[in-house]
């Protein structure tokens, strides 16, 4: 059968349509809220296809997004911070300690395991009075520690810090520290079935979360991070800039709003270039033969493991692959918001969004994954005022004190779920695979 132009030119026309919506954004709110949007948009498209990555290619059900999101958001405190000196020299030696007796115990046992082979018992008593010992020793010298960093100005530091380094810098290292934690994971969690490998990773996404609010000593908890440092200029030195302030007057805009949409615009030619990189480089491996050895394990792990593949092995592989990626995407989006915010981590309201993304966007496709991250989040966002507006039109004949117009004007602002529920649904109804749907390759 002949193809249709809509099927022919599918995705150019879809990315067409959603720059349109950028530009409606532009010209009827601002510019400022399109290019907001914009920046967000990437951010949960790198998300989306990290996602992608373990679903797509290898059905891996990753239930714990925000988990590796706030593990990159971690990481762009502890390298671009400054080091809070006055907490290292009173709690430093305290958490140095206790991270040195948390490694030699650990080290202690994985040498200990082995060695004794023939008495069972004996064994798993060694390795039980190992950790009891390891963990008295922690508290000893942590909890001290602890005490005292927090209690350094708690208003304003009450913590560590970071290193000081470039905040680009936070961006891949997020990656690997993600990476790290989900390699661990998979470890342990990647020969359940699927449905326990969710629950898994929902579960041990809380405990990461929970522990960044708690440990102040080391992110703050809920107080927050301001301040983080910039990958791009500061609004102020723009405005007192000879040159900027020529540009602003050629284009007749005011100081603040042309130095607000230049650092925007910033921020999006780095995030483009990072989403670029990732996006070729998914590209390529899934053109490659492991990419359609994952596929083969995808469609069917037992005919793959009786061809002599180590799926579980391959699992683990992606796995750590998607979670970097995730890990480097919750790393930019602190970088955007310019502060971490751990209360901000809500795992089920938003990996459910990135979910969502992943099979409206077409999954497998790493083009329908960052379409279904612009898709859904532009709708997230403008959802809100796309509703009052419907609203407000369509109870203008009604008196402005009518009780029932007001309460469908109050209703109307908490429209974003029933708006993304009825997206999902109407999507699975008419393009059950997707907006873009993966392609059959041979």
């Amino acid at each position: 059968m002949k193809a249709s132009f809509f099927q022919k030119h599918r995705s150019v026309l879809l990315f067409s349509f959603m720059g349109t919506l950028l530009i409606l954004v532009g010209v009827f709110q601002s510019w400022s809220v399109a290019l907001t949007i914009f920046n967000l948009c990437l951010v949960s498209a790198i998300m989306a296809l990290g996602v992608n990555i373990q679903w797509g290619y290898a059905g891996l059900f990753n239930v714990g997004v925000m988990g590796f999101a706030a593990l990159g958001g971690l990481a762009s405190v502890l390298i671009s911070m400054p080091r809070v000196e006055e907490a290292w020299e009173v709690g430093g030696f305290g958490i140095l300690a206790g991270f040195l007796i948390i490694v030699t115990t650990v080290m202690s046992c994985l040498i200990i395991w082995p060695k004794i082979k023939k008495n069972k018992r004996s064994r798993y008593w060694i390795i039980f009075t190992l950790v009891i010992l390891g963990y008295s020793g922690l508290r000893i010298f942590f909890d001290p520690g602890v005490r005292a960093i927090e209690d350094v100005n708690p208003s304003v530091t009450g913590y560590l810090g970071g290193l000081g380094l470039p905040i680009l810098v936070a961006w891949p290292v997020g990656g690997i520290l993600a990476a790290g934690v989900a390699f661990v994971i998979g470890k342990v969690a990647l020969g359940l079935r699927s449905d326990y490998l969710a629950i898994a990773t929902l579960g041990i996404s809380e405990i990461i979360i929970i522990i960044i609010k708690n440990e102040e000593w080391l992110t703050r908890g809920v107080k927050n991070v301001n301040g983080l440092p910039r990958p791009v200029p500061y609004e102020v030195d723009l405005q007192q800039a000879a040159w900027f302030q020529d540009w602003a007057l050629f284009l007749d805009l005011p100081l603040d709003d042309a130095s607000s949409l230049l650092v925007k615009v910033c921020y999006a030619l780095l995030f483009i270039v990072v989403i670029a990189v990732l996006l070729w480089l998914s590209e390529t491996a899934l053109r490659s033969p492991w990419g359609r050895m994952m596929r083969a394990i995808r469609d069917n792990e037992v005919a793959a493991g009786a061809m002599g593949k180590n799926v579980t092995w391959q699992h683990l592989r992606v796995f750590v692959i998607g979670s970097a990626v995730i890990g480097m995407a919750g790393a930019m989006l602190t970088t955007l918001d310019g502060q971490f915010t751990p209360v901000g981590y809500q795992p089920l309201r938003f990996t459910f969004l990135i979910w969502v993304m992943v099979i409206i966007g077409g999954s497998g496709n790493n083009w329908g994954a960052i379409l279904g991250g612009f898709f859904i989040w532009f709708f997230w966002i403008e959802a809100e005022p796309i509703g009052l507006w419907i609203i407000a039109h369509l109870t203008s004949s009604m008196e402005p004190a009518s009780p029932i117009r007001a309460h469908l004007l109050e209703g109307a602002a908490h429209m974003r779920l029933m708006t993304v529920g009825i997206i999902l649904l109407v999507t699975l109804r008419y393009a059950p695979e997707g907006l873009i749907p993966e392609k059959k390759r041979m």
